[in-house]
């Protein structure tokens, strides 16, 4: 007898392209379990309510059909509620995925999916938690990166891809760095920093390996951060985000810790997985083995 499985398909994801590969998704999940749920939703709050209704009538797995912010929905739930997480990439970013050294193409993950599940393949994953409250899998952030997050939503035009180019040079000429306050069970730091980033796994905003030594198994978070730039600096720096050479830069600073916290005179907000979590001091920990996924 096969595993009770839960399909969670956001649509909308990837600019359709859930769903589009619903039906090639739920045909292979089917083969493999003795019950699929299929949970639609547009909303956040709606996923979750259909998340905790499908747990209650007996749940061993998740599979989500989304992009990041599906993802961290489906981390939320499984971190709180015992259940295995699988995912099939089909968003614009699957930086999750891409941390975790899982299928980037939605065809092959599926498959890697279904055999997995025949099997009972299971392994554990760390997460954060930030302050006893939110999980995030990927990175937290705060500074420029998060900024630019913070006048994008605020952005009503234009949309897609444009929206951030503008709001990147509208905060690059806003760039003023400000005092960081890092305490760690290393001890305590002030610095002048322009952003930080606390890495569980490598990759954010979309294949950029901010903490690219991150290991979700090592019971440790990962934190790079970029010290005193000016403009121009963080201009020349920003392609070498892409490669990881960023952290050979004598502005920026890495170390690991089980439990970080942020603060300082920054008025800096933080987010986690692309979510908003508020403004610092915001208390960062490692949580090992919080997350079971299957594969």
């Amino acid at each position: 007898m096969g595993p009770r499985v839960a399909l969670a398909v956001h649509a909308a994801s990837g600019h359709g392209s859930a769903g589009r590969l619903r039906p090639l998704v739920e045909q292979r999940l089917r083969a493999v379990a003795a019950d699929l749920v299929v949970v639609e939703a547009d909303t956040v709050q709606r996923s979750r309510a259909l998340m905790v209704r499908a747990k209650d009538a007996g749940l061993d797995a998740l599979v989500v059909l989304g992009g990041d912010g599906s993802v961290h929905q489906g981390v939320q739930f499984c971190a709180e509620h015992g259940v295995a997480l699988a995912a099939v990439p089909a968003g614009t970013g699957n930086d999750l995925v891409r941390g975790l050294g899982m299928p980037l193409d939605p065809v092959v993950a599926v498959d890697a999916v279904a055999t997995a599940l025949r099997v009972g393949a299971r392994r554990r994953i760390d997460l954060g938690r930030v302050g006893g409250g939110a999980w995030f899998a990927s990175v937290l952030c705060a500074g420029f990166d998060s900024a630019v997050n913070e006048r994008v939503n605020r952005m009503r035009w234009p949309h897609g891809r444009r929206r951030y180019d503008l709001a990147i040079v509208a905060e690059l000429a806003a760039l003023r760095p400000r005092t960081l306050v890092v305490d760690t069970d290393a001890g305590t730091q002030e610095l002048t920093a322009t952003m930080v980033a606390v890495g569980n796994t490598g990759f954010y905003g979309g294949g950029i390996p901010v903490c690219p030594e991150a290991d979700p198994a090592d019971g440790l978070l990962d934190l790079t951060v970029v010290g005193e730039v000016s403009r121009l600096d963080l201009l020349r720096m920003l392609p070498t985000l892409r490669t990881g050479a960023h952290t050979g830069h004598p502005a920026v600073r890495t170390l690991r810790a089980r439990r970080v916290s942020l603060g300082g005179d920054n008025a800096w907000v933080a987010y986690a997985d692309g979510d908003r979590i508020g403004p610092l001091p915001i208390v960062a920990e490692c949580v090992p083995g919080a997350l079971e996924l299957v594969g």
